[in-house]
């Protein structure tokens, strides 16, 4: 299998960037996306050229760090996926293929293909957690939910924090990921507690870091690999204007 691939390198944050243009053959149509730019940076490094930078860790669609953008799509053509989970076997022979960096103001590109989630962090630091006792974890059925509070919690909390959404929206907005961080606990009674503080402070975090406003087109849910669902979103707008009303 042969495939030309038009690369996105960059020196650093500040660098002026480009793409180039690298050309592989003998490739197995198995090969995972990433074991395909593996074999590349072989042949880079055997040349004695950078190769090229990108994030990955578990490669099992489970860490959201492989994250780029794949001939326009975030995660490529197969949707429901990340990058790791992508194979050769989803192109054709002697396809031509654009591959670069995950683009919004809040995602600065670091080097390559690697960008800084660290914005992610911060806002998950402000309020994405809830206060609890130290020690030994409770009897299971101290605290009582219904399976159907449990299971919307559980599809809240599948967002892996990858940051298709950022980049799949026109806006670059993170909505659907601080709604889905701030929803998994809202929909649970031990996040409750602290509810209105957690929103009002994750929401102004968000912001603070330079993400763009939601204009409900949905393309985040359509390109989030876990099928994270928009009415997160619409929970959060819930939770924040009732804790502005009621004070946070």
């Amino acid at each position: 299998m042969k495939l030309k691939l038009n690369i996105w390198r960059q020196e650093s944050t500040t660098a002026k960037g480009a793409f180039k243009t690298y050309t592989l053959e003998n490739l197995e149509k198995d090969m995972s996306f990433l074991e395909m730019l593996d074999v590349l940076n072989e042949q880079l490094v055997t040349k004695g050229e950078r190769p090229v930078v990108f994030d990955h860790d578990c490669r099992e669609g489970i860490c959201g760090t492989c994250g780029v953008m794949i001939n326009g799509r975030a995660h490529g053509p197969i949707g429901g996926i990340t990058t790791c989970q992508l194979h050769l076997r989803s192109f054709n022979d002697g396809d031509e293929i654009t591959v670069e960096p995950f683009r919004a103001k809040a995602f600065p590109v670091i080097k390559d293909l690697k960008i800084d989630r660290s914005a992610f962090d911060r806002i998950i630091a402000s309020g994405g957690y809830i206060s609890a006792s130290t020690g030994s974890a409770p009897e299971a059925n101290s605290i009582l939910i219904t399976h159907d509070v449990a299971e919307s919690a559980f599809d809240s909390a599948a967002c892996i924090g990858c940051g298709a959404c950022v980049a799949t929206c026109k806006n670059g907005s993170a909505a659907l990921f601080t709604a889905a961080k701030i929803s998994h606990l809202a929909k649970l009674p031990q996040g409750r507690a602290e509810a209105r503080i957690r929103v009002v402070k994750m929401v102004e975090q968000m912001d603070k870091e330079g993400f763009g406003h939601c204009t409900n087109t949905e393309a985040c849910q359509v390109e989030c690999p876990m099928g994270v669902s928009v009415l997160n979103i619409a929970q959060m707008n819930w939770e924040y204007n009732k804790a502005l009303l009621l004070g946070a």
